[in-house]
């Protein structure tokens, strides 16, 4: 039997890597525009959501699998391996942690989830340290031990492209979504180190806000010594390669990954939406 598989939701990055790697596994997340439900990344492309975001009017919302699901595949992996590592999106914003463990429980696996403590590429990150630390022949312990550690090193800064959709997941009063709108803010948001999504900053023009983000990758990287940034977007893979152009400029040093977020986060980001993420060394 192999020794381990790795899990993840999703909200993940599913970068080539992980995407081609045989001890991978991805369970989706799901999506309600009204009383459709769709499977995030299987029956809903990132193109089909887009334009149900421009047009849609029902409420739209995001839900975690059910730990049913999770049994299922968690039952179909004992099969093949040891162990299981799941890695998910923070517990502070989903509940697909808990599900997670329920779904274990059932299946009676031996599986432990780290908590990610962010999302997107900040999952990424951690898989593929985890890869790393188990070719290396780290044990289970080990590594689950230190991807918890390494979560706690994720940085990030995010800059909301459509307040409208933030605004309908909650995560914006209407006094500043009126605002923001008003006065064309734009909206610097992170998620801190306990994995809760708080807001850093206001600029008030796109080109500032961009500014904004190039000065943190550099100054991370200078102060830091940072050499992998991810460049995540929303349908602005343009703007994605405008900013990794610019901030090749000041860091030539910085290895730069571009990806799309998944259609799941961009119901509540929106459209646009753009952000730099890394891990500390």
């Amino acid at each position: 039997m192999k020794k381990i598989a790795w899990v993840v939701d999703s909200s993940a990055y599913v970068n080539t890597l992980l995407k081609n790697h045989p001890d991978v596994y991805v369970i989706p997340l799901n999506i309600h525009f009204g009383q459709q439900q769709f499977i995030d990344g299987v029956d809903l492309t990132s193109e089909q959501l887009y334009e149900k975001l421009r047009v849609e009017t029902e409420s739209i919302k995001t839900s975690q699998p059910s730990a049913g699901e999770f049994a299922e595949l968690y039952k179909k992996l004992s099969l093949d391996y040891e162990s299981i590592i799941a890695i998910h999106v923070s517990n502070s914003l989903s509940g697909t942690i808990s599900a997670s463990m329920n779904g274990a429980q059932i299946a009676q696996v031996h599986m432990e989830c780290v908590d990610s403590l962010s999302l997107s590429a900040g999952i990424t990150g951690l898989v593929e340290k985890g890869l790393i630390l188990e070719k290396q022949g780290l044990v289970f312990d080990e590594i689950v031990a230190t991807l918890r550690l390494e979560a706690t090193k994720f940085r990030n800064y995010i800059l909301i492209g459509n307040l409208t959709r933030l605004y309908k997941s909650g995560r914006l009063s209407s006094v500043q979504f009126y605002l923001g709108n008003l006065l064309k803010i734009k909206p610097i948001i992170q998620i801190n180190n306990k994995g809760q999504l708080q807001e850093l900053d206001k600029v008030r023009s796109q080109k500032k806000a961009i500014q904004y983000l190039i000065n943190k990758v550099v100054e991370s990287a200078e102060q830091d010594g940072v050499n992998l940034v991810y460049i995540m977007h929303a349908n602005a893979l343009e703007q994605a390669e405008s900013l990794k152009e610019a901030i090749q400029l000041q860091a030539p040093n910085v290895e730069l990954s571009i990806g799309e977020i998944s259609t799941s986060l961009a119901v509540h980001a929106g459209e646009d939406t753009i952000a730099v993420l890394w891990y500390l060394p």
